[in-house]
């Protein structure tokens, strides 16, 4: 099991957790658009950092924007394992390809 799989099973093991014990169940419970928001600023928090070029700082900036990844596609029951899926049924299609099939 990957650190990101090991991840996502934690984060789903917190949705049932009390909010004053964990963050992880203190954002699921704050609702699946307040997830997405936090997922927004990380993810913005890592452009600048790509930006300004420091990898150190984009390293740990990606490490949030993955977690935060995860947590919001647990508020909405989606999972690590539909997200795998849906990567291997795009591999080996051409990026331009699939977009026009959309």
């Amino acid at each position: 099991m990957s650190a990101l799989e090991r991840l996502a099973a934690t984060i789903e093991a917190r949705k049932g957790a009390d909010p004053d014990s964990s963050w992880t169940a203190k954002l699921l419970s704050r609702g699946a658009e307040k997830c997405a928001e936090k997922f927004g600023e990380e993810s913005v928090e890592a452009i600048i950092e790509a930006v300004r070029g420091d990898r150190a700082r984009l390293t740990a900036e990606a490490a949030d924007v993955l977690y935060h990844l995860l947590v919001m596609l647990a508020a909405r029951d989606v999972t690590l394992s539909d997200v795998f899926a849906e990567l291997e049924r795009r591999e080996g299609t051409s990026g331009i390809a699939e977009k026009a099939a959309r």
